[in-house]
């Protein structure tokens, strides 16, 4: 969702604190020799506006409340920036607190169709799937044994970082227990895997449905990674910037990286790419996998699988995310979330405190693991989601994460048609809520349209064109147009939910993680998109920094079958 700021200290950071606002001149309270950090996310004075348009979207009277903060010297909120370039008269703060106390307790009359308890979910969801028992034949669980073939070039006695984070994973891993020459072993046909454990495999494998497990995930991971650095030098561009930067180097409509060579400099003047992310994802940039929260938070919930199990609490979420997410790493609802907690407010109160964020786009990003480990089980996939997503989410924000998991746990089960996976996400997601509308209109939209993309694009954003860019509204209609449109076609998927502007890297991401389930492995997806990833993904969390795709595939295979 927001792009990486790197390490202090490397080449490419523009300033030296993550999230933060470019440091101004402007008095936080004291002398004006003092710089104000201006972090994002949290400023009081901002989030009065964000608040302020929430509620004009639930329907709730702020009228009252917009007219006094306005005549008090308040702003609207930022329409792209994570924060006002400018602290404010301490006074201004003061009301900006008590205002978004107040505006909490407002009314919504759309809350009888957008209930926030599973249980209220589920009575509202009239075809809402059947939960399938793990042990259950017609699932197919994936067995130790169905884990091989390990995908090629992984090498179990190197590759892994260090530090505790990993020694966790490393403890879970596969091929625990099994040391020595074995450990290090090479298999006749898939490179280096613990030898005596691979045998074992082979001799165990359940079925071709469990056995294709291991690459669909493989590919998850791989379509995610795409997606989302697809996504990244255009993150926060308005529409129209978007479509001029392509174009002026041939690559329109979207099909492959964007790229700086050839560009207009006026152009390029007046649309500049995200410059945090610009130094490594444009095509002559790539070179691994950067940091992003959009593959920071699968591994989160990976480690959260492996360290609570599948029957964790929302609790459990805010301390892993205490003891493993750097906060500087959080952004709107979750970065809020956290300041809660520290604040020593409990979940899920820390959804709802202060926090103009619950229904953006950050709970979706975080739902792919809950679908990938329940393939064919989408009602559980719904369920562990939904205890996920209200740590720092409620309503539409929160559907947004179940809906995917869903649609995903669709997909990791063998559904190789995406529009299936579109309706079984949509099984879980309250009928008469609004994102339900979303996905609903965004099919549709895809399907009547002439067949040109930009016209389908067009309509999104004409009506959904309010919303803040981050929201998960405009941006799960965008998803839902992009997967219908592509019918399930890898490069298609992720170059129309990129293509489609508001939040980029997280459409592209999600929209290449059901894709590449689709595709069903590696091999599939054409080598332009991941041979520029080689095996690597760069991390601040858990000291899994360098850790490659394939043995990420391999630990959340192992994951789908703990009972």
């Amino acid at each position: 969702m927001q792009p990486r700021t790197p390490a202090p200290g490397t080449p490419s950071a523009p300033f030296p604190y993550a999230g933060a606002h470019p440091r101004g001149r402007a008095p936080l309270g004291g002398p004006s020799e003092f710089d104000a950090l201006r972090l994002t996310w949290v400023q009081p004075e901002d989030l009065v506006g964000h608040e302020l348009r929430q509620a004009a979207e639930d329907g709730r009277d702020a009228e009252g409340v917009r007219r006094r903060w306005l005549a008090a010297g308040g702003r609207t909120a930022p329409e792209r920036a994570g924060a006002s370039p400018a602290a404010v008269d301490p006074r201004l703060r003061e009301l900006a607190v008590r205002l978004l106390d107040e505006l909490a307790i407002l009314p919504s009359p759309l809350a009888a169709n957008e209930p926030g308890d599973l249980s209220g979910i589920r009575a509202a969801c009239p075809e809402w799937p059947t939960t399938i028992s793990r042990e259950s034949p017609s699932r197919e669980p994936l067995s130790r044994g169905a884990m091989s073939p390990w995908p090629t070039g992984a090498n179990l006695a190197t590759a892994w970082p260090q530090g505790g984070g990993a020694a966790e994973v490393r403890r879970r891993a596969p091929w625990a227990g099994v040391s020595g020459p074995a450990a290090r072993g090479a298999t006749p046909s898939t490179g280096t895997w613990p030898t005596a454990l691979w045998r074992k495999n082979r001799a165990g494998a359940t079925g071709a449905g469990s056995s294709a497990l291991l690459p669909r995930l493989h590919a998850a991971w791989l379509g995610r990674a795409v997606g989302c650095l697809l996504g990244k030098p255009v993150e926060k561009l308005p529409l129209p910037a978007i479509r001029a930067l392509a174009r002026a180097t041939g690559n329109w409509p979207l099909r492959t990286w964007f790229t700086g060579r050839g560009l207009p400099a006026d152009l390029a003047a007046r649309h500049p790419w995200n410059r945090r992310s610009a130094p490594t994802s444009l095509a002559e940039n790539i070179n691994g996998m950067p940091e992003d929260d959009d593959l920071n938070y699968p591994l989160l919930n990976l480690l959260l699988l492996q360290r609570y199990g599948r029957d964790f609490s929302t609790t459990d979420v805010a301390r892993l995310w205490l003891d493993e997410l750097p906060a500087g790493r959080t952004f709107t609802a979750e970065r809020v979330a956290y300041r809660n907690l520290l604040d020593g407010i409990e979940p899920p109160h820390t959804a709802t405190h202060r926090n103009p964020f619950r229904e953006w786009i950050g709970a979706q990003i975080r739902a792919d693991v809950h679908g990938w480990t329940h393939p064919g089980d989408p009602a559980a996939a719904a369920g562990q989601a939904y205890r996920d997503a209200t740590l720092t989410h409620t309503a539409n924000g929160v559907y947004g994460a179940m809906f995917v998991a869903a649609a995903l746990a669709e997909a990791a089960g063998g559904t190789t048609d995406v529009h299936t996976c579109l309706r079984t996400g949509l099984s879980v997601v309250p009928p008469d809520s609004r994102l339900a509308h979303a996905v609903r209109f965004g099919i549709d939209a895809a399907q009547s349209g002439t067949g040109d993309f930009d016209q389908v694009v067009d309509e999104l954003h004409a009506a959904y064109g309010q919303h803040h860019w981050v929201h998960v509204l405009p941006n799960a209609a965008l998803l839902a147009a992009a997967l219908t449109h592509a019918d399930g076609d890898f490069t298609g998927s992720v170059c129309r939910a990129v293509s489609g502007g508001w939040d980029t890297d997280s459409n592209g991401a999600t929209a290449g993680s059901l894709a590449g389930l689709i595709a069903g492995s590696p091999a599939a997806i054409p080598p332009r998109w991941t041979a520029p990833l080689r095996n690597r993904l760069a991390t601040s969390v858990a000291a899994l920094d360098g850790i490659g795709f394939d043995t990420l595939a391999a630990l959340t295979a192992q994951e789908a079958v703990h009972p």
